[in-house]
């Protein structure tokens, strides 16, 4: 008999190594409301809750930019505990000149995608189901599986239809906005 895996008990950080420590410190401290719990010349740690760290940033000489095209990470993502909280984001981050390039509702979840001055992408989401339960009945529909990345939304349209008071029930449904 096999003994059972152990498993995380949840993810810690991610770290980058960037050329640009100082601009990509101030983009996670902007975009994640986070801090810098450490910080020199060649480091930053930062986090926004009670992990020690959840971003760190080390500069090293000689880095060169990565390659369009270049296997390896497609993005991070953070989940908000509401819809409110991902707009009031969005809505914060346009104010400071940050913007998403790519908003989506892929179905689980409602998505806003951003790049850092090193161009890694990063998610900021909600999720649309009430409970893993229903999200998992919806994966059974077939519903995913005829539109696996899912349907592109304007975000500005969303902010209007959300301060209209329009059920956030509705808004999370694909192709609502």
């Amino acid at each position: 008999m096999t003994a059972p895996i152990a498993t995380p008990i949840r993810f810690a950080h991610a770290v980058f190594r960037t050329a640009r420590l100082a601009e990509m410190t101030r983009w996670y401290e902007t975009v994640l409301g986070a801090h810098v719990v450490f910080g020199n010349a060649m480091l930053a740690f930062l986090t926004y809750d009670d992990e020690h760290h959840r971003i760190a940033l080390v500069e090293l000489p000689g880095l060169v930019d990565r390659p369009e095209g270049t296997a390896g990470l497609e993005h991070i993502a953070y989940t908000y505990a509401t819809l409110g909280d991902l707009i009031a984001t969005y809505e914060r981050l346009k104010t400071a000149g940050v913007t998403p390039y790519w908003t989506i509702n892929h179905g689980p979840t409602t998505s806003m995608y951003y790049r850092d001055p090193d161009g890694n992408q990063v998610e900021l989401q909600v999720d649309n189901f009430p409970s893993v339960d229903a999200l998992n009945a919806w994966f059974q529909s077939g519903a995913f599986a005829k539109n696996p990345i899912g349907v592109e939304f304007d975000a500005e349209r969303l902010v209007a239809r959300f301060k209209a008071g329009v059920p956030v029930e509705e808004l999370v449904q694909q192709g609502s906005c």
